[in-house]
């Protein structure tokens, strides 16, 4: 089995319980960061990492969206979602490693709460920004290394056993990834003890 099929495997399963925890999170961390990163969202729009399409409900009914998942359970509940939403989407499956799709297709790109788990986060943002039309807008929202460095270090005991079973990183900065390809940062806020960033940053034209 390879690694792509493990990780496929884990988040299928993982579907299962994914909704709660997350609504947990989003109610006690996150805040309206999922309302905050779709309302960015203008024209072609790639969200990667979609999940269980949490994030559908808050997209303006202006734009046209593509949602990218590794996990078949994942996209099922998506799909389940998109209906009851009546919400026209397209779902498939992929790596963010590989985006299936043409250089400039999207007016945007938005992953939340994806490259924590993604293995290779700088070669999905890569894929996000090759992607991306110019002019066009990269919205990220995650939780990252904490600005309090007692928190950092509960964040590094965390991830002993968190990156072994599952994939999960505390202590990423998507934030470096984009400055790294030379996109330049439109907005940037971040909070709850530096726990959660979120960000716009343009593909210049």
């Amino acid at each position: 089995m390879t690694k792509a099929d493990r990780w496929n495997r884990y988040w299928d399963r993982k579907s299962a319980t994914y909704d709660a925890e997350m609504g947990f999170w989003d109610r006690r961390l996150f805040g309206d960061s999922r309302e905050w990163a779709c309302g960015q969202a203008t024209g072609d729009v790639l969200e990667v990492a979609v999940g269980t399409g949490l994030n559908l409900p808050w997209y303006a009914d202006g734009v046209t969206l593509t949602g990218l998942d590794l996990s078949d359970g994942m996209l099922r509940l998506a799909r389940d979602r998109a209906r009851a939403l009546e919400r026209p989407v397209t779902l498939c499956q992929g790596s963010a490693h590989e985006l299936p799709f043409a250089a400039a297709s999207f007016d945007t790109v938005v992953c939340t709460f994806g490259l924590c788990a993604i293995p290779d986060p700088a070669r999905a943002v890569a894929e996000m920004a090759r992607v991306l039309r110019p002019g066009g807008r990269l919205v990220l929202v995650d939780h990252v290394a904490s600005s309090a460095w007692p928190v950092r270090g509960m964040q590094w005991l965390v991830e002993l056993a968190s990156v072994p079973l599952a994939g999960e990183h505390f202590r990423r900065r998507p934030l470096k990834l984009v400055e790294a390809l030379g996109l330049p940062i439109e907005r940037r806020e971040r909070f709850k003890l530096g726990l959660v960033e979120r960000l716009v940053a343009r593909k210049v034209s």
